[in-house]
């Protein structure tokens, strides 16, 4: 097994507790980027971005698939053992809160605190069926967006609007070109190529111990908030909330909002 170390790099405070920050599995996703205004918000926290296999700055790892939450996680635990950090707090959205709540299971003792946006470990959670969800919607965005000419920016804005964001109006174009120029880098072409992973079959949420705030977007394309309502339930620990007029992407567009009840789970959430 390739052991790779993930990109990552720190923001806010010098010293105090880490809070980890995780992006989604989208094309040009990357955690620096799609988490900077939150973490701009909150700068007396100590933030350490990471980027997951195959995303960002991280190849993907020799051998090994891409966007595989167990491979994501393994990588994510080499990473925290290496830099020494004690029990951390996680704030991850989509594909990197499914990878936080795996090491969760898997490690129970590496993390305290889990905040996770718009994921979906599990097809059911705790058996629940007719939940609303789009399984394919991953697959079939990146599909359209790495094929025929390849990406571009125009591309870009429109896997934006039509999937991330709520209100297309308000979509920097800064953010639009940090997710383009992201989507093009030598380390992305595995992560691209894979197929995406709407669940993870392997992680079990009633084997999450640790507490965890599962935050929703009501208008999230890849699944409703029936969804989220199911997986904290699920969750032995799990609370829920739903944040209106907002889709995949909360903590971009949404980040206040987003952050004062991340600061309050964190830290008053009994």
């Amino acid at each position: 097994m390739s052991t790779t170390e993930l990109t990552h790099g720190w923001a806010g405070a010098r010293s105090g507790p880490v809070t980890v920050v995780l992006h989604g599995g989208g094309p040009g996703c990357h955690a620096a980027s799609d988490f900077a205004a939150l973490m701009a918000l909150r700068p007396e926290r100590r933030w350490l971005w990471v980027d997951l296999p195959g995303y960002g700055g991280s190849p993907a790892r020799d051998g090994e698939p891409a966007s595989q939450p167990a491979v994501a996680a393994h990588a994510l635990d080499e990473l925290l053992t290496r830099l020494g950090c004690g029990p951390v707090d996680v704030l991850a959205q989509s594909l990197g809160g499914t990878v936080a709540l795996r090491l969760a299971a898997e490690r129970p003792e590496r993390l305290g605190r889990l905040v996770v946006i718009g994921s979906q470990p599990t097809p059911a959670p705790a058996g629940r069926s007719g939940v609303r969800r789009d399984p394919g919607l991953g697959g079939r965005a990146r599909a359209q967006y790495y094929g025929g000419t390849g990406p571009s920016p125009d591309k870009m804005r429109a896997l934006l609007t039509e999937l991330e964001w709520y209100n297309a109006d308000l979509v920097p174009e800064a953010t639009v070109a940090a997710r383009y120029l992201a989507s093009t880098t030598p380390t992305v072409p595995a992560a691209a190529t894979a197929p995406a992973l709407a669940s993870d079959p392997g992680t079990d949420p009633g084997a999450v111990a640790a507490p965890t705030l599962v935050v929703w977007g009501s208008h999230d394309p890849f699944g409703g908030p029936d969804y989220a309502n199911a997986l904290a339930d699920a969750l032995p620990r799990g609370d829920l909330a739903v944040i209106g007029r907002t889709a995949h992407h909360p903590q971009a567009e949404r980040p206040a909002t987003v952050a004062a009840l991340a600061e309050a789970f964190f830290t008053d959430w009994s």
